[in-house]
């Protein structure tokens, strides 16, 4: 409130001895408006019209004060007054320019400045130019990108469809596998019921060799006991005959030789009948047992034969079924290789494409991302842009 007090006071003594100063105009010119001022004195500042340029050129006047009338009364200020009103007056003019050059500073700084922020303006609006361009051409790349979504994905659904029809074949060879699984156990329960078969034959064959051996010893020991029957049997005759010539000699000796010739052959036809009838019996007994021997050993016989058949039947049989079994074994595992070949040349193939099908969502959530940032600097450029206009045009109002 004092200092306002004092430059009042400063400014009327400053009138009343030296008059209204002379008044200035300052005009400055930039390309598309003008900023003028006026005050005491005067003052020019002219801008070049070219962008980049600080400051063109400040041309500043000082109009002396053209007259200075002092009262010739002396009664009314002395010298020593006037020197002191001198000195206030060079201290007021001294801190009229300091100021007025503050100001041209401040206001060389702020041309600047719009300088610097149009041509900043003149960038963003380029960028935002760029901006808008590659804004309008990522749908085509957005395009592509599905494109070849689609295609791997189609890729992936027809890898899908031979991988269903690859294991629909596979469960259809499990099928056959299965079958001939079951076939390979019917086939060896068979073979075991053949094997156990073959073994009673075998077993039986065994039993009829046992017999067939026993009733040859039997034949053997029969045939011995007949031959020993009919040595006996001579032996007999043979005594009988002695015994009946020795008698006939003692009764020609001792008797008087009578008649005796027929009583001997009666006797010796008697011992010859009962000879014939024990030899045709033991013939007969013999033959008997010998036929039914005979009989015996031909059915142990053919017995044997047919189970030797039998046993060789069997045998073919078994080996038969051996080499089927052995065929369905290689089979299975051909079927279980090609099964195994086939998964594994699914998988194979399958690998590659589950690889890449991240590594496309990954690059395409990337350009998402990279679309989303790039919509973000766009707008934030469009921000500071619609900023500095607003800016821009505030410093207009300002200057105007």
């Amino acid at each position: 409130m004092s200092s306002y007090t004092s430059d009042s006071a400063v400014t009327s003594i400053y009138r009343r001895y030296f008059g209204e100063p002379t008044k200035y105009r300052a005009s400055y010119e930039m390309p598309g408006y003008k900023v003028s001022a006026a005050g005491y004195g005067t003052r020019s500042v002219s801008v070049g019209s070219t962008l980049g340029v600080p400051v063109g050129s400040f041309r500043r006047t000082h109009s002396r004060y053209s007259s200075m009338s002092i009262p010739a009364t002396s009664d009314m200020i002395d010298l020593s007054q006037a020197e002191s009103l001198g000195n206030e007056l060079k201290s007021i003019r001294t801190q009229e320019k300091d100021q007025l050059q503050d100001l041209n500073d401040r206001f060389a700084g702020f041309i600047e400045r719009v300088h610097h922020l149009e041509q900043q303006n003149k960038v963003l609006e380029a960028e935002a130019l760029i901006l808008r361009q590659k804004e309008m051409r990522p749908s085509n790349i957005k395009q592509l990108y599905e494109q070849e979504i689609r295609d791997l994905r189609a890729l992936a659904e027809e890898c899908k469809s031979e991988y269903n029809s690859a294991k629909g074949g596979r469960d259809q060879m499990e099928g056959a596998l299965g079958a001939l699984r079951a076939k390979h156990d019917e086939e060896r329960r068979r073979r075991e019921e053949s094997e156990g078969a073959l073994d009673e034959v075998r077993k039986a064959a065994d039993e009829a060799a046992v017999q067939r051996v026993a009733l040859e010893q039997k034949v053997g020991s029969l045939l011995d006991e007949i031959a020993f029957l009919k040595k006996v049997q001579q032996e007999e005759i043979a005594d009988l005959q002695a015994q009946i010539q020795s008698a006939h000699i003692t009764v020609e000796m001792s008797v008087a030789r009578p008649d005796l010739t027929s009583a001997l052959r009666d006797i010796r036809a008697q011992y010859e009948v009962l000879a014939a009838k024990n030899m045709q019996s033991a013939e007969e007994w013999f033959k008997t047992k010998f036929t039914v021997l005979s009989e015996n050993a031909n059915r142990n016989t053919e017995a044997v034969h047919v189970a030797r058949e039998e046993v060789s039947e069997y045998r073919r049989h078994v080996q038969n079924k051996t080499l089927e079994s052995e065929a369905i074994k290689d089979m299975i595992e051909s079927l279980e290789k090609q099964i195994q070949d086939l998964d594994e040349r699914h998988q194979k193939e399958l690998e590659p494409l589950q690889e890449l099908i991240p590594e496309l969502e990954k690059e395409l959530q990337s350009t998402k991302n990279e679309m989303s940032r790039y919509l973000r600097d766009y707008q934030d450029l469009l921000n500071v842009k619609m900023a500095l206009e607003r800016e821009i045009a505030a410093y207009r109002l300002v200057y105007e």
